[in-house]
């Protein structure tokens, strides 16, 4: 396709060739009057598909995961007014989480701005908190240009969701189409390259530490840097430990691993980050869940070395010795470039030492639990899920008890397999982010794991799921509560179940095959391993398998709120 146009033509067939050229394949939308030029234009060319689904919220999170699983810019299209405050948390939950993604919204004919037109709102406004940047387009030769910049501010620096809001009359109006090939944004100029001196200062540090601690965020992920993070830990020999968004930047099956931290980390994580002299952060911020309570977390003097993209983020929670600014698979290239070119070697004696009192903490087994015969528990169906899918599935999970379980219980030895909401704690992404991750990944295993609170926000897209074959299995670990919230009003409101208990739940199983997908109810621990084989067996369709968890579970370990990382709760007997 030639990107200039022999004749004038529309901006909504402007938009759908700045896509083309993008090399977008799919569009998450759903249609409505302010976006019915573009919607036209859609139907006439053949460059990308687009998704239909049943709620705009949906739409937003599908183009995250889409993005998440494959490393592109995800696209979602809709319309002005409702459209745009329905696709509002799904934006906020890629804006904390730095996900890739252009969103195009309508709005109402440039005329009837500020006029209470039919379905207009401030979309500028109101989205400006929780997109990296937005654009209003004023004058439809500006269209290409400004889909050129927000593709291109959308994916580079720290990444996020750009969007821009179209008028109805700009869609209509018509100019010459020309994209451009590169774009000069004075006003915007993220550094990829690290400082050579700082990195010098970090290999320095990093030689001379006793009790050594690499810390892995999602910026691993997102800057595609799992294979420098990988042989920067084997080559040190430190322990590692990733992130919520950062599992599987560093494999999970290597004896470096010493699991998650934070809030529902590992004791040995949680211990060795609280110990440690030399801390290096690749790409993570320290926020609240991962290391508690910044005061605590300060009362054990350590050297920290913090690599990020951004430099806002750098000692925005917990003060750092040593900043390095710059995308961090450019500034791992250089660091282990600059360790190779260097005699100095880590002090093994120390190191033995350190691996000793890491292993000391390991063997306490702190994600150990009680099996039962009578009852499944929550956390058996992760590793059987595991096993059964031999480690090598995409999964996606909603927000609560049943998020904490999959991290903990489902190792993840490759990036981009592990697709949640981290930052903003989104219950209803699960179903939309399995549709996107097997829209970018068509042959994978996609697997959603959910609660009976989180899958009912966004069921409807059940729907969405059997228009376009796409067929994950839905793994509900069903225990009548919402159950991190009834977990935290056992632990701090003495028992008092307030509003936490899902009652009149529908029987999942027919509501699964009213959309013309195959149910299961699994009550039984001895059928576990069964079900889970028989419904991944079923290769070409949607399987909701409904099992009936221990209502009781807890996730443990457990950082309360408040508290310091070494402040661990291990399990019901430290209560």
């Amino acid at each position: 396709m030639s990107n200039e146009a022999t004749a004038p033509i529309t901006g909504a067939e402007i938009v759908v060739r700045c896509l083309a050229e993008e090399g977008v394949k799919h569009v998450f939308g759903y249609p409505g009057g302010a976006v019915l030029y573009i919607y036209d234009a859609i139907f006439k060319q053949d460059k990308f598909q687009h998704i239909l689904v049943r709620h705009e919220q949906a739409a937003v999170h599908a183009a995250d995961a889409y993005s998440r699983s494959s490393n592109t810019v995800g696209v979602a299209l809709v319309t002005s007014g409702p459209g745009v405050t329905n696709a509002v948390t799904g934006l906020s939950t890629a804006y904390m989480d730095s996900i890739p993604m252009v969103v195009i919204t309508g709005q109402v004919p440039s005329h009837a701005i500020g006029q209470d037109a039919f379905q207009e709102c401030d979309t500028v406004g109101i989205t400006r908190p929780v997109v990296k940047h937005n654009f209003l387009v004023k004058d439809v030769k500006d269209l290409a240009s400004t889909m050129k910049k927000a593709f291109y501010i959308a994916r580079t620096g720290r990444p996020g969701p750009v969007l821009v809001d179209i008028p109805k009359d700009i869609s209509m109006a018509k100019t010459m189409f020309e994209y451009p090939r590169d774009i000069e944004m004075r006003s915007y100029k993220p550094v990829d390259k690290g400082h050579a001196g700082q990195i010098r200062k970090a290999v320095q540090l990093l030689l001379q530490a006793e009790r050594p601690m690499i810390y892995a965020g999602g910026g691993v992920i997102l800057a595609n840097a799992a294979p420098e993070l990988n042989k920067l830990v084997d080559k040190l020999g430190y322990p590692v430990t990733n992130t919520l968004m950062g599992l599987g930047g560093y494999r999970a099956g290597s004896d470096k691993s010493v699991g998650m931290p934070g809030m529902h980390g590992t004791f040995e994580a949680n211990m060795a980050m609280q110990n440690c002299d030399v801390l290096i952060a690749i790409g993570a911020r320290f926020d609240d869940r991962v290391i508690g309570n910044p005061k605590h977390f300060a009362t054990n003097p350590r050297k920290i070395i913090h690599i990020d993209i951004d430099p806002s983020s750098i000692s925005k929670r917990v003060k750092v010795d040593i900043p390095i600014v710059g995308n961090v698979k450019d500034v791992l290239v250089e660091l282990l470039s600059q360790l190779d070119a260097t005699d100095t070697k880590p002090n093994g004696g120390a190191l033995k030492n350190w691996w000793t009192q890491i292993n000391a903490w390991r063997s306490r087994e702190c994600l150990k639990y009680q099996q039962s015969d009578d009852v499944i528990k929550p956390q058996s169906v992760i590793e059987t899920l595991w096993k059964v899918t031999e480690g090598d599935a995409f999964i996606t999970s909603d927000v609560g008890q049943h998020q904490m379980w999959a991290a903990q219980y489902y190792p993840f030895n490759k990036p981009r397999r592990w697709i949640n909401s981290g930052g903003l704690g989104t219950m209803g992404v699960g179903l939309p982010y399995a549709m996107g991750v097997q829209m970018a990944n068509p042959d994978a295993t996609v697997a959603c794991i959910t609660g009976e609170g989180s899958i009912q926000m966004c069921i409807q897209e059940l729907a969405t799921c059997k228009q376009y074959h796409l067929t994950p299995k839905i793994i509900l670990l069903n225990n009548g509560y919402l159950g991190m919230v009834r977990q935290w009003q056992q632990l701090d409101y003495e028992s008092r179940y307030s509003e936490s208990y899902v009652h009149s739940l529908p029987d999942f199983q027919k509501l699964a095959e009213a959309y013309g997908h195959v149910g299961m109810r699994i009550t039984k621990p001895a059928d576990v391993e069964g079900a889970l084989r028989e419904a991944f067996a079923m290769k070409d369709k949607l399987v909701f398998m409904n099992f009936l968890t221990d209502p009781d579970e807890n996730v443990w370990p457990m950082v309360k709120a408040g508290k310091g990382l070494s402040e661990m709760l291990l399990g019901s007997e430290d209560l």
